[in-house]
Order: structure tokens, then sequence, then C-alpha cells
């Protein structure tokens, strides 16, 4: 998440909204790797995407053996302003005194939803795209990487100027370093025990102080380490990727923590910082080959809906999906919400017809398929050949989602057909999330049933490598000081 600190601050005059005149329909933007949906017009939804199009680009550089494309679709919300912002985001930032958001990134196994908040004040115009964007690249961290070093990250990612000369990434923060100065640090085990559920996450004052602490030590070890030609940030992140406790790992990659706080305290203190830069990460984009289609208002209150209900308001997801409902009762995309939610409040059946119910309505989300032939096989019910056809549709509209190719092998081996193509099927789950170590064993236990142990050692053998390594987003591989 990226927050705000009002010290100092400059208006974001490039995504700026008049408060006068008629509210902009809702418009769809679509370039080559984003989905972005926004009720400030299209020519804003055209810069919102070519800063994310020019932030990939500067992945893909820095991190070339990398997968910056998730196999679930991203999709990027951009509210006009801070009224149309809190209608979509977490209960627990509308609170008093709680700390003031300008975006969010919502991961999912099977959806990537950003939000953006355009009228947010920052001292970087595009800083908030960074930041979000940054998150999305580490969602796949996001189950062992601690949240300083989640949000230390984004943070320090979120200062990339990008220019058509290079790139200029991890440019100090002097907003961050203003209000330390003004503030003060928390001790850094502290820091590291700070989870989401932390009033030093949520609060307004002590959650500023942890989102600028966190940027100053990411950005004092990136710096550090690669002036000093060492690599205690890596460490650190393969040792929590171990399951290390955060402050016991911290103290076996950084050494002392009184003495790093003292540093890190000189640190924020000095007057001049170094940053890196990168020379070939300039990325063209056209972004008149964006596609864009307008809105109708319950094709939005739809989306909006979605984006509720996967943000753990199902309240208010059902209510605008009701009205959904009254003005457009065969609304594809308030079925399938509606088949999520019946889901995660564990109705089962309720959630079949309702995907059911999308099916016929011919649906071209490869969620409906899947979730409708995962429930039938829990269930009971459905045909087999209702459930083999929908996974195979699921598969065809996205073949890069793994769980189909699981489920599909899963469905053919209960029933003993198919052992070759369950097989294959299993092994190509694997080939999509390499790091998935449930489709390791998965392909891994097919192999020992058709007694091939010296096989399904070769699958799980290199298991921990083909995982994305830490390294691949904490270390980039190739700038320099200017």
């Amino acid at each position: 998440m990226f927050r705000r600190i009002a010290v100092l601050v400059l208006f974001l005059a490039a995504f700026h909204l008049s408060a006068s005149g008629s509210p902009a329909a809702w418009v769809e933007v679509q370039s080559p790797h984003f989905t972005l949906v926004t009720d400030a017009g299209d020519q804003q939804g055209r810069r919102v995407l070519d800063q994310f199009e020019r932030m990939r680009g500067v992945f893909r550089t820095l991190f070339p053996h990398a997968h910056v494309d998730p196999p679930a679709p991203v999709l990027i919300i951009a509210a006009k302003d801070q009224e149309h912002f809190e209608a979509l985001e977490p209960l627990a930032y509308l609170a008093k005194d709680k700390i003031s958001l300008a975006g969010l990134f919502l991961n999912a196994e099977d959806k990537n939803y950003i939000l953006l908040r355009l009228d947010a004040d920052g001292a970087i115009p595009c800083a908030t795209i960074y930041h979000e964007y940054t998150h999305l690249q580490l969602s796949y961290a996001s189950d062992w990487l601690p949240l300083w070093l989640n949000e230390g990250l984004a943070e320090f990612f979120q200062n990339t100027d990008i220019r058509d000369t290079g790139v200029q990434l991890g440019k100090p923060s002097f907003n961050d370093l203003l209000y330390l100065r003004q503030n003060g640090i928390l001790p850094l085990p502290a820091l590291f025990q700070v989870d989401v559920d932390s009033l030093d996450y949520h609060d307004q004052q002590k959650g500023s102080i942890f989102y600028a602490e966190s940027w100053a030590l990411t950005h004092y070890l990136e710096i550090t380490d690669r002036r000093q030609h060492t690599h205690r940030l890596v460490d650190y992140a393969k040792r929590v990727n171990r399951h290390e406790d955060p402050v016991a790992a911290a103290g076996k990659a950084f050494g002392d923590l009184n003495r790093l706080q003292k540093a890190l305290e000189s640190y924020i203190a000095q007057t001049t910082f170094e940053y890196l830069r990168i020379s070939n990460a300039a990325v063209p984009i056209d972004d008149a080959s964006f596609k864009v289609r307008t809105l109708t208002p319950v094709e939005a209150d739809a989306i909006c809906a979605d984006f509720l209900a996967y943000n753990q308001r199902a309240g208010d997801a059902r209510a605008l999906l009701a009205t959904v409902l009254q003005r457009d009762p065969g609304n594809l995309s308030a079925h399938e919400t509606l088949g999520l939610l019946e889901m995660e409040a564990g109705h089962r059946e309720a959630a079949r017809q309702w995907y059911e119910q999308a099916i016929k309505l011919d649906s071209q989300s490869y969620l409906v398929y899947y979730y409708y032939a995962a429930i039938s096989i829990a269930a009971g019910s459905g045909s087999d050949a209702g459930i083999e056809n929908s996974l195979r549709m699921a598969i065809q509209l996205n073949p890069r989602f793994a769980p189909a190719y699981d489920q599909l092998a899963s469905f053919y081996e209960a029933r003993g057909e198919k052992p070759h193509e369950a097989r294959m099927l299993k092994l190509q789950a694997m080939s999509l999330e390499p790091g998935g170590m449930r489709y390791r064993l998965s392909a891994a236990n097919v192999l020992l049933e058709e007694v091939r142990p010296e096989h399904a050692l070769h699958i799980l053998r290199p298991a921990l490598s083909a995982a994305k390594m830490p390294d691949q987003v904490i270390r980039p591989s190739n700038p320099d000081f200017p």
C-alpha cells in the first residue's frame, strides 16, 4: 500500500482533476499488459497506463530472469478523488486517525487489483503507480516477506524517475527523511515485527513513521550493499524465506542491531544521498494504440462490486450487485461476483448455481468455468462431461492458469481415466508455476504411482532453485551509481 505524509508535499499536478464541471463517464482503457477503469476520463487513463507500462519495462531490465507478467489478470481502478476512493478502500482505513492511502494492491490466486486515488498529494507524480506496481511484482513473496521490507521496497522503487535518456532509481525521499528527523524512528526489532494487524501499520502517525523508516532502512541497505559489494539484504530475505524469525534473521544478516540502528540514524541525518541509474531501460510507449471504450453505469458498478468482494466488503458488494441486477438481470459480471461471494460464505450450491447461470449467459471468464467445475467436483454434483468441458474451457480462456490444469488432472485421476494426459497436465501446471510446491508434489505423486521414483526425485530436487528467489526483486541486476 501507499501512504501520504503531509510534510512539504507537492500537489499531484499531473493527475489533478478540477472539482467543477459534470462528472466524466467511466471508461475502460487497455494497454498491452494492463486494463484500467476510471471515472477521470480517457486521457487520465492513458497517462496512468503509460506509466505502468514504463515501470514494467524498468523491471524487465532490472530483473531479466523474472516473470514480470502474472498469470492472473491485472485490473487497475483509478478513482478521480477521495470520495470515490473511500467508497472502495478497506474499511480499516476509514476510521478516525487511520493512515491516509493513495493506493493499494490486492492479490488473489485468480486476480490482481490495484486501486489508485488520482487527486492524492505526493512529491513524485507517479509515485503511487510505481509503488503499487512494485507490490504486484512482490506478490509471489507475500506469504513470507516481512511487511517492512515489502513496503520498503515499494517505497524505494516508487522514487523512480523514468526519462527518455535512462532511469534514475532509488532517489532519496526527502519527505520521509524530514518526517523521521522530526519524529524519530522505531527500534529496529519493533520495525521487523510489524504486521498488517499492527497499530504501527494503520495509525496515521505511527504508520507514517513505519513507512518512512522502512524506506530509509531499505535504501540504506540497497545503496551500501551495492557500494561495498555486500549482500546483507539478500541474505536477510533468504533467511526469512526459510521461515526464520524476522528479528533473529536480521541479527544474522545485518549484525548487531544496536549498531545498525545508530548507522541508520546517522544515515537519516546526512544531507547527501546516492541513488542508482540504468541507461537502457527506457521503453517507448505508444499510447495511441491503447484501446478505449466507455462503460455504462451498470458495467462500472459491477466492476466496483467485484473489487469490494475481493476487498472483504461483502455487504457493500451485495448491495451494489442488487442494484446492478435490478437494472440488468443478465449482467455477467454480477453473476460471477455473486458466485465468489457465495463460495467464500461457504454456500457451495448457491455459488455453483450463479456460476452455472453465468456459463449459460456465455461468460468469457476463465474463473467462472474453473470455479463451477471445482465446486461441482467438491459437491459431487454436475455431469462429468460438464465438469471436463468447463475445465478445458478455463484452460482455453487462460492458458497460463495453472490450477485449471491441476484440477483437470485430478479429475481424471479420481476416475481412473487418461493417465498419460493427467500426468502431462500436472507437468504443465508445474511448468507454469515452477515455484509452486503443490504442483511439483502432485506431479511427483503421479510418477511414484507409475513406479518411477527416479523421475519423481528429478522433479522435486530443483524445487528450491526453481522458485522465484528473493534476490530477483531485492537485488537489481545492472544499475550503477550516477
